[in-house]
């Protein structure tokens, strides 16, 4: 069995565990993301399930089922690309932080991280003596990997 069929059968399971079904179709999305080295758009999704799978699911569906992705937290939203991402911690069992996510400026490749709970504590005091509310703790910072410094240099 291959490491996304792992990760496929462990999300199928956290799904069944919270009474919900990860039917055949949310599986070939979350697979297109699984095998993708950068976030994908839905758009991009449905090429992908059309090469992958031979159907071509309407571009709405994919939404609906990015949605359930998201709430089953098996996938996270790029909100300033619009783009989504397999979550890094799908096999884990234990809880985590909030995600923060490095995005490549070149290739598009996004690397998951976490942050520890004191700093976003921090951050959310200094939004708030900054007169603002935070909507989402989530950070998507615009980096270079190092691939792509390497080809730079």
């Amino acid at each position: 069995m291959t490491k996304i069929q792992n990760i496929i059968n462990h999300a199928e399971q956290n799904c069944k565990s919270h009474g919900s079904k990860l039917t055949t179709k949310r599986k070939q999305v979350l697979s297109g993301l699984l095998h993708a080295d950068r976030a994908m758009s839905a758009y991009e999704l449905v090429t992908y399930c059309k090469e992958a799978y031979g159907e071509s699911p309407p571009p709405m569906s994919v939404y609906r089922i990015l949605t359930f992705l998201q709430d089953e937290h098996l996938v996270h939203k790029l909100d300033l690309a619009n783009k989504y991402i397999a979550c890094a911690h799908i096999t884990c069992d234990h809880e985590h932080g909030v995600p923060q996510f490095l995005i490549c400026g070149d290739c598009q490749r996004v690397e998951e991280i976490t942050v520890g709970k004191s700093t976003i504590t921090n951050l959310k005091r200094k939004v708030e003596e900054a007169g603002f509310h935070l909507a989402s703790p989530q950070l998507e910072i615009n980096c270079l990997c190092n691939d792509c410094k390497d080809k730079a240099a």
